[in-house]
């Protein structure tokens, strides 16, 4: 249960990690872009940042078994939706509509990629270091 806490808390720097990330975006590399191309730049920034993360926060707190990689997996990807579309909506203001946007590969929009990834990589590291 404990490594499980530590999870939820870990799941802060994700959370942080995308914020930053979403800021340089819009700051620096965002208005010499369409808006497409930076958010497709910012996605695979985001997916290496967080693999980076996850795989040092993996180190520091081993996950023992491939059942609570998973639930640490799935945890993080429904605090991720439910952060993205409450914070999206209700700090930042997005409509509902935009929200849903980044959700459609068929136009280039890669956001999905990003949940399957939080979702992933904790099973994945396990794998690896077991």
């Amino acid at each position: 249960m404990k490594t499980l806490a530590i999870y939820a808390a870990g799941w802060i720097g994700l959370a942080i990690i995308a914020i930053l990330n979403g800021t340089v975006r819009q700051k620096v590399y965002g208005p010499f872009m369409s808006e497409l191309s930076a958010h497709q730049l910012s996605t695979v920034v985001g997916l290496f940042l967080f693999g980076v993360y996850i795989w040092i926060l993996t180190g520091f707190r081993q996950i023992r078994s491939t059942r609570q990689a998973i639930t640490i997996g799935g945890m993080w990807l429904i605090m991720t939706v439910t952060f993205e579309f409450l914070f999206g909506h209700y700090v930042m203001g997005h409509p509902w509509n935009r929200l849903l946007h980044d959700y459609n590969l068929l136009r280039g929009r890669l956001w999905s990629l990003v949940l399957v990834w939080t979702a992933v990589a904790p099973w994945l590291f396990h794998r690896i270091r077991s």
